[in-house]
């Protein structure tokens, strides 16, 4: 049982990018859609589960919540700009190192002197990993196609501090996981309305594929729930180790759902760099 608990949120969280991605719409509509499927699975949570929590650590995790937004739309856009496939490698590649190097700074970790040096290990690691799915063939007319996915790498790195700042947070905070979840989606719906009418683009409350990809906050929400719950089984390392398989997944169904094809060289290219990038979370975090 506790095995299948630790591959679980792998399979929610990778199930997130190519569900909103096949159901379409602009990253309004998905980010609209998720953040409203992830309230809608916490206030649902809440009614079996009632946690206690301060009124303060309610606000900082809403505040925490409000900062994945700028992290989920950030990826949200890079599915649309240049595919699942391409996106979901760097993305988590540069979550695994900002969260990596959050830790050194701000929470001390690495210590010792050997931890140092596996961690900074680990980091080129994911690095090269990154560099590696990034890999494209250079194809004849396609140079405006080069530029988008570069400017695109340069959105996600800023707009993934989002991410980084949303885990690092709770970090600090001495409530559970499950009790920190409503109030991380209560934070996450209220900085989407917030981006909504900021950017005008209240029109998607009437478009289909907002509320279609409530599936999208569903399964985030099962891939969130139970990473607490395996984290509570297996232990921290285990269960974030386990969960980072959840890039392979996206990445793959990324291309078999979406149909996003690849060279042979760009496939080999990018199924190295996934097992680095595994590699460097297991090395960043176990050792």
């Amino acid at each position: 049982m506790n095995a299948l608990l630790m591959i679980m949120p792998a399979i929610g969280w990778g199930l997130l990018p190519p569900v909103v991605a096949r159901i379409g719409g602009k990253p309004a509509n998905q980010i609209f859609g998720t953040a409203v499927g992830a309230l809608l699975s916490a206030l649902a949570l809440f009614v079996f589960y009632h946690p206690h929590i301060s009124i303060a650590s309610f606000l900082i995790a809403a505040l925490a919540g409000a900062f994945w937004v700028i992290g989920q739309i950030g990826q949200f856009i890079g599915l649309k700009n240049i595919g699942v496939s391409a996106t979901m490698p760097v993305s988590t590649g540069m979550q695994l190192i900002g969260t990596s190097l959050v830790g050194v700074v701000i929470f001390g970790e690495w210590s010792a002197v050997s931890e140092k040096v596996l961690g900074a290990l680990g980091i080129l690691v994911l690095i090269i990993g990154i560099w590696l799915t990034s890999i494209r063939d250079q194809r004849s007319g396609k140079k405006g196609h080069d530029k988008n996915q570069v400017n695109t790498m340069i959105m996600l790195l800023f707009t993934t501090l989002g991410y980084i700042v949303y885990m690092a947070i709770p970090r600090g905070l001495s409530s559970s996981g499950l009790a920190i979840f409503l109030p991380e989606c209560v934070g996450m719906v209220i900085a989407v309305l917030m981006y909504v009418i900021v950017t005008r683009q209240t029109a998607i409350f009437k478009e289909s594929a907002s509320w279609l990809c409530i599936a999208g906050g569903l399964v985030y929400a099962f891939g969130a729930i139970t990473y607490i719950l395996s984290v509570n089984a297996n232990g921290v390392n285990s269960a974030f180790v386990a969960s980072q398989l959840a890039v392979v997944i996206s990445t793959l169904l990324g291309m078999i759902w979406m149909h996003e094809t690849k060279s042979r060289r760009e496939m080999m290219y990018m199924i190295f760099g996934l097992v680095l990038i595994v590699s460097g979370a297991v090395i960043t975090t176990v050792f």
